[in-house]
């Protein structure tokens, strides 16, 4: 085992003998659902092994499916990797403090796309509600808008 330069040692070394990278992250700065979310990234062309060596670690074990340059490669995987780990993480974090919010977006497009209301449901809607600002006068009605006026100015 070999450690990667700028990188501490026991948070991420370089089997060159197995040709893998080895990452032992602390779970409490990277959700679960963050690292598998980083990691999928890479499934095309590595070998992703994710375990929990003990309680509070992750450890992410990556091999690159075809290799030239091993430790060069290498390298540049476990930079890859925590690059998509730190950017995995905002994203979930992002996701949780908005979760209201989407979740109402979410419920407003499936209500709309659930078709015009039936019958029933017009039948126990209240229509003594006062009507909406429409300051342009886009919701007038055909009748109010095409109306045949008399000479005195009043509608028929």
């Amino acid at each position: 085992m070999s450690s990667i330069e700028g990188i501490p040692e026991d948070l991420a070394r370089v089997d060159l003998a197995d040709k893998r990278a080895i990452l032992d992250l602390d779970a409490s700065l990277y959700p679960v659902e963050a690292v598998y979310s980083a990691t999928y990234v890479f499934i095309d062309r590595c070998y992703v092994l994710l375990d929990r060596p003990e309680a509070g670690t992750l450890r992410i074990v990556i091999t690159p499916k075809q290799l030239d340059d091993a430790e060069s490669q290498l390298r540049d995987v476990v930079g890859e990797l925590a690059n998509e780990l730190v950017s995995a993480a905002w994203r979930h974090q992002i996701t949780q403090e908005n979760r209201a919010k989407i979740e109402s977006v979410t419920m407003q497009a499936i209500s709309g796309a659930m078709g015009p209301p039936t019958l029933d449901d017009l039948e126990d809607f209240d229509f003594t509600d006062e009507a909406f600002e429409d300051p342009l006068g886009i919701a007038m009605s055909w009748e109010e808008k095409y109306a045949k006026k008399t000479e005195d100015g009043e509608e028929e």
